[in-house]
């Protein structure tokens, strides 16, 4: 992904948006590991789809209007949001049980499954270097787990389970990128689901104990509403090989609070295999940029030169 034709360049304020970005994701994973020990995913899930929906609408809804419904391709829209369920509800069922860390380390691993599903579905080569970089993120991920050790908890295999989930909605993504507007894909990532867990969650709603509850259920929404837009404008300002490796940085925060809020630290095995995950896909990334970049047409000789 590149910035967009004409806009302009500011790097360090595209950096600064992406940190902004994943310093929230680990409030909101927090909010939600939080609220997990007392509601159901059905309900933390129906919060943060509608808190989402209701504020990108009224983020975009006033510039756009009801043209940001407008898509054409309904189902791939439809088909993404059912995706963002089941990666939302499978990361919320992990990580009841889970520390952040652990959880946001196995996140890491969308990249490499995104370049293997890129081959058959978006017709994407890949070439031997970028499968090698591909199999020691998978690695990466193993040394985290440890399937078959005394410390494997069967809760891992549902934050690889989102993990799956969020690579196939980043292709249909990508898919859709060129025929509706983003702001159509956002606002359809959030209607669907709130439209689908609003039939489910009146048969397993808990009404919220406190104020503080339903401004946290509240607020796992808007926070990520709030953290999808930043990335969004920190790709307006700057190329993604620029900023995709301060995505990263939410390990740091996870780590902080993980913490503070729960005790928890993370073992050498979760930070050998952080950095075999998070090496590998800064590999990635920078193959796909260099690679991206390769295509562009060269820049045509001033004839006065």
């Amino acid at each position: 992904m590149t910035t967009l034709p004409g806009a302009v360049q500011r790097p360090l304020l595209g950096i600064l948006l992406m940190m902004v970005a994943t310093t929230l994701f680990p409030i909101m994973n927090t909010l939600t590991k939080l609220l997990s020990a007392h509601y159901p995913p059905e309900q933390i899930i129906w919060a943060r789809a509608s808190s989402h929906l209701v504020f990108v609408l009224l983020l975009f809804g006033p510039s756009i209007g009801l043209r940001i419904f407008r898509s054409v391709r309904l189902k791939v829209q439809i088909g993404r949001s059912l995706l963002q369920i089941g990666s939302n509800g499978s990361f919320i069922i992990a990580i009841k049980h889970l520390p952040l860390a652990e959880a946001s380390t196995l996140s890491f691993a969308a990249p490499f499954v995104v370049a293997l599903m890129a081959v058959p579905i978006l017709g994407e080569k890949l070439s031997r270097v970028r499968l090698a970089a591909v199999a020691v993120g998978f690695v990466g991920v193993l040394v985290v787990i440890r399937p078959g050790g005394a410390v494997f908890h069967w809760a891992s295999l549902f934050i690889l389970a989102s993990t799956l989930f969020y690579a196939t909605y980043q292709i249909l993504t990508r898919f859709v990128a060129g025929h509706d507007r983003p702001e159509t894909s956002v606002v359809y990532s959030a209607l669907v689901g709130t439209i689908v867990m609003s039939v489910l969650v009146p048969f397993h709603w808990i009404t919220p104990h406190s104020l503080a509850d339903a401004a946290m259920l509240a607020a796992t929404g808007v926070i990520g509403g709030i953290a999808h837009y930043c990335i969004a404008r920190a790709l307006i300002y700057a190329s993604a090989g620029v900023v995709s490796p301060f995505h990263y940085w939410q390990l740091i925060g996870a780590v902080i609070l993980g913490y503070l809020v729960f005790g928890d630290l993370p073992d050498v095995y979760t930070w050998l295999g952080a950095a075999l995950i998070i090496g590998s896909g800064l590999f990635i990334g920078w193959r796909e940029t260099s690679a991206t970049e390769g295509r562009r047409p060269a820049p045509k000789a001033n004839p006065q030169d």
